[in-house]
């Protein structure tokens, strides 16, 4: 008779584990209801295009192909082992300084919009005199549409604009006009606008972050004979520390994906900023579009997308204790 019982055991537990769960869906039915218009627009929007893309990264798909769209000639993984070992191919002609380009641009632009993003909310959060109207100011590059800030600070460094007749004519920092819409000096034209419009959001987000700590500790902090800098270095940053994690991650994806201020500010959509300015994106967009090499386009976003994705692990680890902790 125990034997038997014994038995049905984990027979009970299942379906125990089934009756809370139906339990749980019945006393949050409306909770549910409300999910799934939004479970249905994220597949639409998100799940369904990504499993066309890696779907099309295995097919034939070209100008010749095209009508045919994802009834392509079936090629497997030669898309992949075109884009790893064939020079040949199209779309990976550039791809090689898009991706030390990009690797540069996303770590510079991260650690620039981080740092300045801090620094002002820091000083944002003090109490003087017009601090409502300093804040609202110091949102207007962030409210600048990217078409805009690449518009406009491509004719801010042609060679006789206003950078280079601050920097030679007033400042005498260079004895000759710098090109910086080409050459080496191309990357640092795309970093800096780049910073200059991505600034203001992280102060947002870490003037709120710092809004949380609450004066006392920084009080007792004072009493005890620390100063500003410890305090920032022991109390600030590890406050903020869940903030940094996740604001560096949406950084880290959104710079490597960029794309709009390079594309506008060289012109003719994705344009050809050159072997020091072309990113991941635009060389992408260019190619793929150009030579009509679908497949191969579609193959090259999924690498980087596994890329990402590695690099979303890599972050999860170091910050898993952070993370878990909120």
């Amino acid at each position: 008779m125990r034997l038997h019982t014994e038995k049905n055991l984990p027979a009970k537990a299942s379906s125990g584990k089934r009756g809370l769960w139906r339990k749980r869906i019945r006393e949050n039915k409306f909770a549910y209801m409300l999910m799934v218009p939004t479970i249905i627009f994220m597949m639409l929007v998100h799940l369904i295009p990504m499993l066309e893309g890696i779907w099309m990264s295995f097919l034939k798909l070209n100008q010749f192909t095209l009508g045919k769209f994802l009834k392509a000639p079936f090629v497997g993984l030669d898309n992949y082992i075109g884009l790893l070992f064939n020079s040949d191919n199209p779309v990976r002609q550039g791809l090689n300084f898009a991706v030390r380009n990009t690797a540069i641009y996303a770590v510079i632009v991260t650690i620039g919009v981080m740092i300045m993003g801090l620094m002002m909310a820091m000083l944002m959060n003090r109490d003087f005199p017009g601090r409502g109207i300093a804040r609202t100011a110091m949102l207007l590059p962030w409210v600048v549409p990217s078409y805009v800030v690449g518009v406009l600070w491509g004719f801010m460094w042609q060679q006789n604009g206003i950078i280079n007749y601050f920097l030679v004519d007033v400042l005498h920092l260079f004895a000759d006009k710098p090109f910086w819409l080409m050459g080496p000096n191309t990357i640092w034209a795309i970093i800096i606008p780049t910073i200059w419009r991505g600034w203001p959001f992280l102060m947002v987000i870490f003037l709120a972050g710092l809004q949380t700590i609450p004066d006392d500790i920084y009080e007792a902090a004072t009493i005890d004979g620390a100063h500003k800098l410890r305090q920032f270095w022991h109390i600030t940053l590890p406050m903020l520390k869940p903030v940094i994690a996740v604001q560096l991650l949406f950084q880290i994806i959104n710079n490597v994906y960029s794309y709009n201020i390079v594309a506008t500010m060289f012109g003719n959509g994705a344009g050809y900023p050159g072997e020091w300015g072309d990113l991941m994106m635009t060389a992408l967009t260019r190619q793929s579009f150009g030579y009509w090499s679908f497949g191969s386009g579609s193959a090259a976003s999924i690498m980087l997308m596994i890329v990402m994705l590695m690099v979303v692990g890599v972050w999860y680890r170091a910050f898993r204790t952070e993370l878990n902790a909120q």
